[in-house]
């Protein structure tokens, strides 16, 4: 619905303006010069950029092979002040992971969408109460 960005030529191209407007998209962007309101993906571009160097080749350009596996990892690690994973933070479940494919996991098909609905919102007010009281 917004998508908030730096001042960079690719986010002020007519084409991405275009883009944004057709498909609803209001599109804010920093102050020049005042970076701090992109504090967060900044700090998050810097840890992708850390972890990715040590795997890329010498002449970097094998990066974008190495990302699907670096957001894996980092979606299903635990953050050490609240104790949960991004993505139980976000969706309310933990990741499946492949290794969860092959060697089976629980079922926790519910009998309905309201039942999805109803636990989904429980599970999130559980796991975001939890991360507040630990941060």
């Amino acid at each position: 619905m917004i998508l908030h960005s730096d001042q960079g030529t690719n986010f002020n191209s007519a084409l991405f303006t275009k883009l944004c407007k057709l498909l609803g998209i209001l599109k804010t962007r920093t102050t020049t010069l005042h970076p701090e309101s992109n504090g967060m993906v900044d700090r998050f571009n810097r840890t992708i950029l850390n972890h990715l160097s040590l795997f890329v080749s010498r002449n970097q350009t094998d990066w974008d092979t190495h990302l699907p596996l670096f957001l894996l990892a980092y979606r299903s690690a635990e953050h050490e002040v609240t104790g949960l994973t991004p993505e139980e933070m976000l969706f309310g479940r933990t990741l499946r992971l492949p290794c969860d494919i092959l060697f089976g996991r629980p079922s926790e098909t519910p009998s309905s969408p309201n039942e999805y609905m109803k636990n989904l919102e429980a599970r999130l007010e559980s796991v975001h109460a939890f991360a507040r009281e630990r941060i």
